[in-house]
């Protein structure tokens, strides 16, 4: 029985912080680079149902997909689950989304009574397949992407199942790398459970569980509230990932987001049928990218849990890129969850008009590198660069910051460059690359390698070449991505924007992120903003002439007569 308001907000606070003290077990433990310094994982907590009850501070696009993971986990284990166990999974059509995103779910117990699950997720650097890091886009089977993993008990009352460990070790390029990240999660699952129990012991464990109820409830009750103020109606936006890597584009996803009294419905209908390369997400990925894209728009503190999925009704073609069948091949599926956002804050736009940014980079961006040694052992190196938010309705958008649905961090240059494979040459932004806006996107961010190693394997993910990020509002759209080759040939050489290749040592790759598109009319923008922008280095004289039809002096300083003839001058 809950007792009070206070009880109730102390529950909230302390339930959310022990995921949150998982996360940062992962953050301290974690031996990879992608996992430790990029932040690729996440925390959760749920109850005896499954159903998730706190998140951690983690990946959006993650953590709404847990409900599924849950329920493959309940399905397969149901009565069997004891204390000590620890179950895996990464199936796509068993729960999981692609395979180098490993669940470990832990169940809770107190005496004899199942308090819930401990549940993480985590992005390995590797787990097999034909190129380093498992996540190529040119993969047109799942059975080429690596090891996949049904819902499998890998802990036995206590005793780990060494046999099956070991099996999975053997696929992978990295296996010491791979154990060194799987125990991280193992730590963070005993973390929330030792928190998880203290809540029991605090509250009793019927009160665990009326409080966990209640909270469920507050969020739905907070969501239907925020969704009243909207106007009813239908809203409709399509946007595009350019090409599915093997030559076939462009790739739509539409959306059709409709309010009413029950709720938000999102019917995907007329987006991409499943492409033959590895850009297929699971139905959950999508419904978790779409979560993601409401609760931003949204704008308010409503806790992510199962409560806050209730209102949702979702209509996802099947055998769709949105809902790909097996075996249809997943690595690159995370271009999928930016899409969706992009596409669903796009149908959104009208209705949360001073809530919407324009649209990002379009998801960070990421290089998979693998070497081989003459000794037959690889490493695996991941460049994740996040680029920019798009213009907010009331402010510019953010440079080099991970997209709304990822909560992922830029690897650091020391991070690539110990391993003596790759060295990095230069590391910024570029000026003139967000979107001109009365706000400005943000910046486009550059990182230049050369590669050291004799040879390489090199698997780039990018987008928004062909398709910009959109401007809101009379803002323009942002600058396109770009990969640039230099083998040390007069010129440089324009890679596709998801290539795959091998480079040789001295090789130098320059990978350009997109620019996020502007929100509002550029010659709106005050022209002491301009001219800041151009002291920064963030717009050059040129740029802030064509662009916002301010003139700046080589002084720094505004000429009023001829920032006056060009804003007087019509588009």
């Amino acid at each position: 029985m809950i007792r009070d308001a206070v009880t109730f907000e102390v529950f909230r606070n302390a339930i959310t912080g022990v995921a949150d003290e998982m996360a940062i077990t992962i953050v301290r433990t974690a031996h990879s680079q992608i996992v430790a310094s990029s932040m690729d994982f996440s925390a959760a907590l749920c109850d005896a149902r499954g159903r998730v009850i706190a998140q951690a501070n983690t990946c959006p696009v993650h953590l709404g997909s847990i409900p599924d993971a849950m329920a493959a986990i309940l399905a397969e284990f149901g009565a069997a689950i004891r204390p000590g166990d620890v179950y895996l999974l990464n199936d796509p059509s068993l729960g999981g989304m692609h395979l180098p995103d490993i669940f470990a779910v832990a169940p809770v117990f107190a005496g004899e009574d199942l308090l819930g699950f401990a549940v993480t997720v985590v992005n390995h650097a590797d787990v097999g397949g034909w190129v380093a890091g498992s996540m190529a886009v040119q993969s047109t089977s799942i059975f080429a992407e690596g090891v996949q993993i049904p819902p499998s008990r890998l802990v036995d009352a206590g005793r780990m199942n060494e046999p099956f460990l070991r099996l999975i070790l053997r696929n992978v390029r990295e296996p010491d790398l791979l154990r060194g990240d799987l125990e991280s999660q193992l730590a963070a699952c005993h973390a929330g459970a030792e928190g998880l129990r203290a809540l029991a012991t605090r509250h009793g464990v019927d009160g665990l569980a009326a409080l966990g109820e209640e909270l469920l409830d507050h969020s739905e009750t907070l969501l239907r509230a925020a969704l009243a103020d909207a106007v009813p109606g239908s809203y409709e936006f399509t946007d595009h990932i350019d090409d599915d890597g093997l030559g076939s584009g462009p790739i739509p996803f539409h959306v059709k987001v409709t309010l009413s009294g029950a709720g938000i419905e999102l019917d995907f209908t007329g987006s991409s049928p499943q492409v033959a390369s590895a850009l297929n997400a699971t139905a959950s990925f999508t419904r978790s990218a779409s979560y993601a894209a409401v609760q931003g728009a949204l704008g308010v503190d409503i806790p992510a849990n199962s409560g806050f999925y209730r209102p949702f009704r979702f209509v996802i073609p099947e055998a769709s890129i949105l809902n790909g069948q097996r075996p249809a091949a997943r690595g690159a599926r995370g271009l999928v969850a930016y899409r969706i956002i992009d596409t669903v804050l796009g149908a959104l736009a009208p209705v949360f008009p001073d809530r919407v940014p324009a649209a990002g980079d379009g998801g960070p961006d990421s290089v998979a590198i693998g070497v081989t040694g003459s000794d037959g052992k690889s490493v695996v190196l991941w460049d994740v660069l996040c680029g920019a938010w798009g213009a907010r309705p009331d402010r510019d958008g953010v440079d080099g910051i991970s997209p709304l649905g990822a909560n992922l961090a830029n690897t650091p240059v020391e991070e690539l460059e110990r391993s003596g494979h790759v060295r990095v040459d230069g590391y910024g932004y570029l000026p003139d690359t967000g979107g001109a806006g009365r706000f400005r996107g943000g910046l486009a961010t550059f990182r230049d390698l050369t590669v050291l190693a004799a040879e390489a394997s090199v698997q780039i993910r990018s987008d928004r070449r062909r398709f910009l990020p959109y401007g809101l509002a009379g803002g323009a759209q942002g600058t396109p991505s770009l990969n640039l080759l230099d083998r040390g040939d007069p010129g440089e050489r324009i890679l596709d924007s998801k290539p795959h290749l091998v480079m040789t040592s001295g090789t130098r790759h320059r990978h350009v992120t997109a620019g996020g598109g502007g929100h509002g009319d550029p010659f709106t923008r005050d022209p002491e903003r301009v001219r800041e922008d151009v002291l920064d280095g963030k717009v050059t004289h040129e740029g802030a002439a064509r662009d916002y039809g301010v003139a700046v002096t080589a002084g720094g300083a505004i000429d009023p007569g001829a920032t006056g003839a060009l804003r007087g001058t019509a588009r």
